[in-house]
């Protein structure tokens, strides 16, 4: 099977972090994006925790490696941050650890005042660094970017003064979200030997 045709035909999804059905919606949308046996599942969570705003991906992998997962494995912490100045050797780290597997890339972004909490799965790679013009390699076979603030006019600043406290609630849904999908991939999961 070819896993960049199977998704490439799929469509991006939006979700508001406030909306009562979002874990449901998200969960089903991320499965609905994985291939029909998937490898292993890495997930792969960019920004720092120096900036309010691009920490929604250290404080998703610190809360998401808090849970019992077992079907994921988890990059990116407030204590271990995965960033510009680090991703391409922490990819390659992940790439020697788990050759092959499938990887969901997070990471906030900006935009418009309407979109501000709104967390869009999208298939395909993720281009880090884009709104603050820095060329970085791509990362995942799909990705999660949450709005956390306005776009347009000194990103960099607007990063630094975004509100914890919507960058925390968009993490806490999107980890419940992932943890979820580990434990129904759990559940799927073939025994390693035949029970007779």
């Amino acid at each position: 099977m070819n896993l960049k045709k199977r998704i490439s035909v799929k469509k991006e999804g939006r979700f508001h972090f406030e909306d009562a059905s979002f874990k449901q919606n998200m969960r089903q949308s991320l499965a609905e994006l994985l291939p029909e046996h998937a490898p292993e599942i890495v997930v792969v969570c960019i920004g720092t925790d120096r900036s309010t705003g691009d920490s929604l991906g250290p404080l998703t992998g610190t809360l998401l490696n808090e849970k019992v997962n077992h079907m994921i494995s988890v990059y990116g912490t407030l204590a271990d941050p995965i960033h510009a100045v680090n991703l391409e050797e922490k990819l390659q780290m992940i790439e020697t650890k788990h050759p092959g597997a499938f990887i969901i890339a997070i990471d906030a972004c900006l935009g418009r005042i309407d979109s501000i909490g709104s967390i869009i799965l999208s298939p395909g790679p993720l281009k880090p660094g884009a709104a603050l013009k820095k060329p970085l390699p791509d990362v995942g076979d799909i990705h999660l970017t949450g709005v956390v603030n306005i776009s347009g006019y000194m990103e960099f600043l607007v990063l630094q003064n975004t509100r914890l406290n919507i960058v925390m609630q968009m993490a806490r849904r999107i980890t419940e979200s992932l943890h979820q999908l580990d434990l129904e991939l759990t559940k799927r999961k073939p025994l390693p030997f035949q029970v007779k």
